[in-house]
């Protein structure tokens, strides 16, 4: 079963948490906006769900929209053997959202602990980011503070690191 978005606004509101929403076409990708020319504030980001070579371990990977990754670099950087995108049906276990929703707001759905968050120190400057509620057809611009706060209570803690490009 899929996520909820208005279980996601709840968990905001308790959490005091404000955000701004824009409305546009489903997105399927992080460069459909260019396409579709949607123009928005904030940092415009690339969410990719992960897995090790074993399937065992899950990452949740936030970069630039822009941004090709190097997974080999990756990879070795961690100590991994090979890192790879995770399947639909993974996508859906862990994390409850279908392809193209996935954002920093579908790790409310992790409750076992099991995806971990990379977050590339190159976007992590911006101060204001956009996230997917559960679905591609909004984005919700969230504050640097309200994220950590929502990090906290889903007790993910975001690693920040170097992320290599091809």
């Amino acid at each position: 079963m899929l996520a909820d978005k208005q279980k996601l606004a709840a968990v905001l509101a308790q959490l005091d948490i404000n955000y701004d929403v824009i409305e546009h076409p489903a997105l399927h990708g992080s460069l459909d906006a260019d396409e579709l020319m949607v123009n928005r504030p904030g940092t415009r980001l690339k969410n990719l769900f992960l897995r090790d070579n074993e399937g065992k371990r899950h990452f949740l990977v936030i970069t630039a929209h822009d941004k090709q990754l190097d997974l080999k670099t990756l990879a070795k950087q961690q100590g991994l053997s090979r890192l790879g995108f995770a399947s639909n049906e993974r996508l859906a276990k862990y994390l409850k959202v279908a392809p193209g929703c996935v954002s920093m707001l579908s790790l409310m759905n992790d409750k076992q602990r099991d995806v971990t968050l990379w977050l590339d120190q190159d976007i992590w400057f911006g101060d204001l980011f956009h996230c997917h509620p559960f679905e591609n057809t909004q984005t919700w611009l969230l504050t640097k503070p309200d994220l950590l706060r929502f990090f906290d209570f889903t007790e993910h803690q975001p690693r920040v690191m170097f992320l290599p490009s091809r």
